[in-house]
């Protein structure tokens, strides 16, 4: 009788899990054609294997980790992946959350995505140019779009200089 109710629970938790959409893995994902794509061994070559998890694998740097949570130059953030200008640093702000902060991203440089992941739904940020994991984006952001895009550092690279406009 154990074994029959054992069956019975996991058979209705992943009835369950599939219901809200859950996913084991990024690649369960519906797949859309980019502007940039490369072979899963390109990217592999190009990015550290830190990026490559966080990026191609919608993985999430440990709080407090990255470098660029203390950049306070003027400047922009790309997509570490395909170099596609995503935030200026006039729109970086510190969230307390851990991760690098902006209030708004660059024209056509985001796209949004549903992510119900882990058993929640968030709206994932992606690159538009490559569709590399960027972060997620929340509605508890500061004056004027309330938007607050957590970033992965890793996600990021940064080039100082004259600060594009918002």
């Amino acid at each position: 009788m154990t074994n029959v109710r054992r069956q019975l629970f996991r058979a209705l938790g992943a009835s369950a899990l599939l219901a809200t959409g859950w996913q084991l893995t990024p690649a369960a994902r519906a797949a859309k054609a980019y502007a940039v794509t490369r072979t899963d061994a390109e990217w592999k070559a190009r990015l550290t294997p830190q990026q490559y998890q966080v990026l191609r694998q919608a993985g999430t740097e440990r709080p407090y980790s990255s470098p660029l949570n203390h950049e306070k130059r003027a400047g922009t953030f790309a997509c570490a992946g395909c170099e596609l200008p995503l935030f200026s640093s006039r729109t970086k702000f510190e969230s307390g959350t851990g991760w690098p902060s902006f209030w708004k991203p660059l024209p056509d440089a985001v796209e949004k995505r549903s992510d119900r992941s882990w058993g929640m739904v968030r709206d994932e940020t992606l690159c538009a140019r490559c569709g590399g994991h960027l972060g997620h984006v929340f509605d508890d952001g500061p004056k004027p779009t309330g938007l607050r895009y957590c970033m992965n550092g890793l996600a990021l690279a940064f080039t100082p200089g004259d600060a594009p406009a918002v």
